[in-house]
């Protein structure tokens, strides 16, 4: 029988299913449904607001200092792979942690740039009156989905990291992400590169 360790807690595992279920209802109700489109922006809004907030003070493998690297840490993790090097961590790796940031980054993005767009379109929502809704309507829309966009391209890449994680690792990273668990393994490493 397997040990099993504790990883991700309740809240990361509710805050990452919720986000994958928002995101798409934002990014499918796009012009067709509005009324949900900017509530399901806002659900993506208050859920980023949390993951920021979750990454400070949350429990240890929820935290930005458990899985945020460097650069150099995190090449050195991608040339690893090819190689059957590359290290497993009991949290995020480098790799994982890396794309924690640019998804957070590309829809904070998204969400402000909604925002501002329905500002500048219906002077409603946070953001109306404000500098940023007094641009051009056109250009904000556009900014805005282009970072919806490349949060897409994102997601993508995340899904093709935990399958290329999950094979190279012998282990299913999303059935973790569903129960919260991983294996006990002689081998880990925590988010710091050290045995766990």
């Amino acid at each position: 029988m397997t040990h099993t360790i504790k990883v991700w807690d309740p809240l990361v595992r509710i805050f990452h299913w919720s986000l994958v279920l928002f995101f798409f209802i934002a990014y499918l109700s796009e012009d067709e449904f509005e009324t949900l489109h900017v509530w399901a922006g806002y659900s993506v809004a208050a859920l980023v607001s949390f993951r920021l907030l979750w990454g400070l003070i949350g429990t240890r493998h929820a935290r930005f200092s458990d899985f945020v690297q460097s650069p150099r840490g995190v090449w050195n993790y991608l040339v690893a792979i090819p190689a059957g090097k590359a290290r497993r961590y009991i949290g995020h790796n480098p790799a994982g942690g890396a794309m924690v940031i640019a998804l957070l980054l590309a829809l904070t993005g998204t969400v402000v740039f909604g925002m501002a767009t329905l500002g500048a379109d219906e002077n409603a929502g946070p953001l109306a009156d404000t500098w940023l809704a007094s641009f051009n309507e056109h250009t904000l829309k556009e900014i805005h989905e282009f970072f919806a966009n490349s949060t897409l391209a994102l997601v993508f890449l995340h899904v093709a990291g935990v399958l290329l994680s999950s094979l190279h690792h012998r282990e299913n990273l999303v059935r973790s992400m569903i129960h919260g668990r991983k294996e006990a393994r002689a081998d880990d490493t925590d988010g710091r590169g050290r045995s766990a």
